[in-house]
This record gives structure tokens, sequence and C-alpha cells, in this order.
């Protein structure tokens, strides 16, 4: 979205605790957090398929040409708030939200970057059903995993041997920024056995930060302070738990899809993805 975003999120896996990262190409400073990667070519992120622009003063739009996926559109010819995704979803037709989709992976692509996975912004699972079939579709297609969150498309993944979290979905916007680090340090420590995905949004606190996202740069900035913390590492080593990253899931998925088995495999004993 903007580069105290990009810095926070790499310092978060460089010098932190988080496991991968989602890269959103339409945005403005989408061409710095590519830059970023193509120097890290080790950090696994995925495309986070974008089709929601939430932020009035931060504006992004499509990457295909705009009559190419006029469904996606409103009628000032922007994409949608957040507040009007029931709209999009009705409107959208499945053939333009491909070519926007494709659009999108193939931008980074053509940047010489090799994505792990796809997510979607905003829309836990795409939204719709026929959404995430295409975008589980283009997966196979790409050779990618696909972040699902929600039943059914959790169990409809582990029927084809796919791994998914097994717990529910943490995302870091549903907590007060108020006390989050302590908040952070008892999940931690009361992490279930499996496979559990914090979604976090880590930000830098600067003067651009704090003027284009006046409603998240504190949640962004508690997040990227205790990601990066020294307390943050020590618990991760008392509670026993296992970082994984989406490079290791999206091998899995091209294991899985080989072999097509009916059951789940062993489970690490006490695992996490931040």
């Amino acid at each position: 979205m903007y580069p105290a975003v990009n810095e926070a999120v790499i310092r978060s896996i460089e010098e932190g605790i988080s496991g991968s990262c989602s890269l959103m190409v339409p945005c403005p400073a989408a061409g710095h957090a590519m830059e970023l990667l193509r120097r890290r070519p080790e950090i696994p992120f995925g495309v986070h398929l974008t089709m929601v622009c939430e932020m009035p003063r931060l504006r992004w739009g499509p990457l295909a040409a705009r009559e190419r996926v006029s469904s996606l559109l409103d009628e000032t010819g922007a994409l949608y708030p957040h507040h009007r995704i029931p709209e999009l979803l009705a409107r959208a037709r499945l053939d333009e939200v491909e070519t926007e989709f494709r659009a999108q992976i193939d931008a980074v692509l053509d940047a010489g970057l090799r994505p792990a996975h796809l997510d979607w912004h905003c829309l836990a699972d795409g939204g719709r059903a026929d959404v995430f079939d295409l975008t589980l579709t283009l997966a196979g297609e790409y050779g990618l995993a696909v972040r699902a969150w929600l039943d059914p498309a959790r169990e409809r993944l582990r029927g084809r041997g796919l791994p998914v979290i097994d717990h529910g979905f943490l995302d870091s916007f549903s907590f007060d920024p108020d006390g989050k680090a302590e908040r952070y340090a008892e999940l931690l420590r009361t992490l279930p056995a499996g496979l559990s995905e914090w979604a976090v949004h880590p930000g830098l606190d600067d003067a651009e930060a704090r003027a284009v996202d006046p409603d998240g740069w504190r949640v962004r900035s508690g997040d990227h302070a205790f990601l990066a913390s020294p307390q943050a590492r020590e618990l991760l080593r008392q509670e026993e738990i296992v970082v994984i990253d989406y490079g290791m899931v999206q091998r899995a998925w091209a294991g899985g899809l080989r072999r097509q088995p009916r059951g789940r495999g062993p489970r690490p004993p006490h695992a996490g993805a931040p």
C-alpha cells in the first residue's frame, strides 16, 4: 500500500517471527515492494488478489484495462470500497474476475518474481464459491498454493489431501491496538497443537502512514513492534512453536495434488505461520 508497510513487512520476516507475506499488485507502492522482494528471493510471498480499495486517501484501480473489467467497478469507474463488497460480489462477472486476477499474477511473473500462493484482499476465500473455484484453477495452472480460512473451503481442500489451517484464522485488525503485545503473548502461550495462521499487518509509524492510513497505522505499528521483538522470538523458543512459510505449503500442495490422497497426513505437534 505504502512504503512504511513494505519496510515493516520485510523487517518482520528478516528480524522477527513472520513467515511469509502477500503482495497487492495494483497498489501505489507495489513497485517498491517488488524491488524489495527481488533483492530477497528467499522470502516466500503470495499474490494478494485485489478487487477492493478500502482506503479513501490512497486509491488504486484494476491492473487490467477498465473496459475489460467493468463489472468490478463502481459508478465512478473505481474499485469498490470495503462497505460495498456485497454490491461487488453481486455484479462481478467471473470472466472479468479471471481477467483481473491473471493480470495481477502475470505482472508479478513479468517482474521476475515467483510467488508461492494466492489469497484475496478483503474477500475471505474469494467471497463467492465460483471465485474460490477460479482461484484454485489458477493456482493449479501456475503451480501455487491457496490460503483457505473458512469452512466449507477448508474441508473441501482437506478432502483432496491438501494442508489447511486446523484452527480459527486470526486477523490482527480484530484486536484493540492497546494491550496488543500482551494479547499476542497470551495467544502464543496457549496456541493449540496443529496448524495455525495469523494474518498480521506490520507497518512503520511515520508521517505518511499517519496521513494516508489514519484508521490503520496504530494497528500496523503495534504489529511490527511485537513481531520484531526479542519477546516474540523468546516465546516461540519457550513454547516450541515452529514457524513455517508458504514456500513449504506450496511444496506440500504440489505433492498433494500429484498423489491425491484421501486422508490427512500427520500434523506438526505445535506449528504456526504468523
